[in-house]
This record gives structure tokens, sequence and C-alpha cells, in this order.
């Protein structure tokens, strides 16, 4: 009897091991959720059942996604040691070797967006070290694992999902080649795929829209993001503060969407270091910097920046890298 219930759960131990090694074969497009998204697919914009098949026979879950996705949220680290992370010598010196390879075309993003060429190139640098770290997860992977196994936000990925599907029919592209980051984000600027097609340019003319590899693409759709999300032209981006006492604070905006005007927060104690407009609405926020308390007041350049990462201090780690590199690549201009 016992080695018969082994016989038994030796079998049973194979065609489990069988069924998972078909259902990997068969990838996600098997998958009942997957089913739903290709029946929309088909439906809402043309796209053969064959086609669908043969991509989501490709996409694998991948369980490293999921963990990297599930990790606990890392102690939010002050500015005194976030901002060291960005602000490093091999950073910035990359960075003027990006701006010298790529400077027409920033001179043209800057001309034609107005948005200046420090901060394209501060925003590839902090997201992709300029291309040096694109990531190394397929994109289909990324987004199917999220989207039909990490149900807490599911939705939103599958939404990501049927944009890349079509996008790589626009742009031609096979979907199974693409490579960036575990939640899909892509190419040097790290554009989801909602805003390649959003925002995404073909700054070179030839045709394509290429994030990946064409630096000229990635520039032109960088600036082109930051004007869709606000950028305003020759206006400052960030202005240090004073307060008259600690019950200036009460003026602290606790988010990123502006909640008091210049004159407001004026009235309240909080004093600009350069002149700023008493109607503008900004954001006054404080980090614990190295030298204790830094008091500063967003404008909307670095609210737009905040669109790009919900954080003030990403979008302070890349006003100050482009200050870095503006301040050496003009130096050695000169």
């Amino acid at each position: 009897m016992v080695f018969a219930t082994g016989k038994k759960l030796l079998s049973a131990l194979l065609l489990s091991a069988s069924l998972l090694a078909a259902a990997q074969a068969a990838g996600y497009a098997e998958h009942p959720l997957a089913q739903e998204l290709m029946a929309e697919m088909r439906d809402e914009f043309g796209f053969t059942e064959e086609h669908l098949e043969q991509v989501f026979a490709q996409a694998r879950r991948q369980q490293s996604i999921l963990d990297a996705i599930s990790r606990p949220a890392e102690r939010v680290k002050p500015w005194r040691e976030y901002r060291p992370i960005f602000l490093t010598r091999q950073r910035i010196d990359k960075g003027v070797e990006f701006w010298a390879e790529n400077e027409k075309a920033l001179a043209r993003a800057e001309k034609e967006y107005g948005v200046p060429a420090e901060f394209i190139v501060a925003i590839i640098g902090v997201e992709t070290f300029y291309g040096g770290n694109t990531g190394r997860y397929a994109v289909l992977d990324a987004l199917s694992t999220l989207a039909f196994d990490y149900p807490p936000r599911a939705p939103f990925f599958r939404g990501q999902l049927k944009q890349f599907l079509l996008l790589t029919r626009e742009e031609q592209l096979d979907p199974a080649s693409l490579k960036g980051s575990y939640a899909g984000a892509m190419g040097l600027p790290q554009f989801m795929p909602g805003s390649f097609r959003a925002y995404a340019v073909d700054f070179n003319g030839d045709g394509r829209i290429n994030i990946w590899t064409d630096a000229e693409d990635a520039i032109g759709s960088v600036a082109n993001y930051f004007i869709e999300h606000g950028w305003q032209p020759g206006q400052k981006v960030a202005v240090a503060a004073t307060l008259k006492d600690e019950q200036a604070e009460q003026g602290l905006t606790g988010g990123l969407d502006p909640k008091h005007s210049m004159q407001e927060l004026k009235a309240m104690g909080w004093q600009a270091e350069e002149k700023i407009p008493g109607k503008t609405r900004v954001t006054a926020f404080r980090f614990d910097g190295e030298q204790g308390a830094e008091y500063w007041f967003g404008l909307p350049n670095f609210q737009a920046i905040t669109r790009y990462n919900r954080s003030e201090m990403y979008a302070m780690a890349v006003t100050q890298l482009a200050q870095a590199l503006a301040a050496e690549f003009k130096g050695n201009k000169q």
C-alpha cells in the first residue's frame, strides 16, 4: 500500500510538473484575465486574435517583478542623504559628456520647447544615468505580470499594457524585444507606455519614435513632457526661503499642489531670497539638510518636474543637478 501510494504521489507530481511546464510554454495566452484583455483589444482596436495569441504566448510571469514591487518601501531618506545619491562627480561628468555629444539636439529642444538643456540632461541623468541603466526586464513580462498577477495595482498596469500593445503596433516594434524597468518604464527617459503615446516625439524626423537608443528622440520627448505639464519658459524653478519664526511653518504646503500665493506666505512670515511675483502660487517645503533645516519655494516649473516623479526631493535633485551641469558645461566653454 505504501508503494502504491508512493506511485500515485509520483504520478501526481509528474502531472503537476507537466501542467506547469505547459502553462509556462503558453505564457499568459491562456490566462483568463489575458483572454479578457485580448478580447478588448480585438473589439476596440482591431487587433487580430492570431497576433495577440502570439504576443501573450511570449509573456512570462516573473516572480522577481512581483517581489520588487511588493518590497516594503525603504526608509524615506532625509535630504542630506538623498541629495548625495544624485549630485556626484561621476554623474556630473557623465552629464557634461552627454551634453557635448548631443549639443545640437539639446539647443534645438531648448529653442523649440523653452526647456533649458540642463534640465533635460538632468532628467535623463537621474532616471537612467544617461542611458547606462534603462532596465533589464522585458516590458511585456513586466506589464503582464503586474496586470494579471498583482491585484493591488492591476487596473493601472492593465491600462499600461493596452497602451504598450498600441504603441508597438504604431511604431512597428516587436513587443517581446523591448526592455525596461520592473514596472515597465522604458528608454533613456523612462516613460511608461501611456506617457510614450501621449508625449514622446520623433525629434530627429526619421519617422519613428525611439527613446531606447536614440538620444535625440529622448531629448525632444522630455522637453515635450515638461511643456505639456506646465513648464513656463524663462521662469525660475525653486527659490530658497527664510522664515521669521517657527510659527511661520504653518505655511508648509504638506503636499505637491500649491495651496498659497507668495503674498499669503509672506504674510505668514516667509521671505524669498529672490523676487517672486506676489500672485504666484507656490509650494512651500522644508528639507533636513546637512546644515539643518532648509526652506524652499517650488514654483510652477518645480511642480512640472514633480509630474515626472511625485516627490519634492526628486524635483530638487533634478534642479540642483541641472544647475551643476550648467555651471560645468558652460564653464568649460569659456
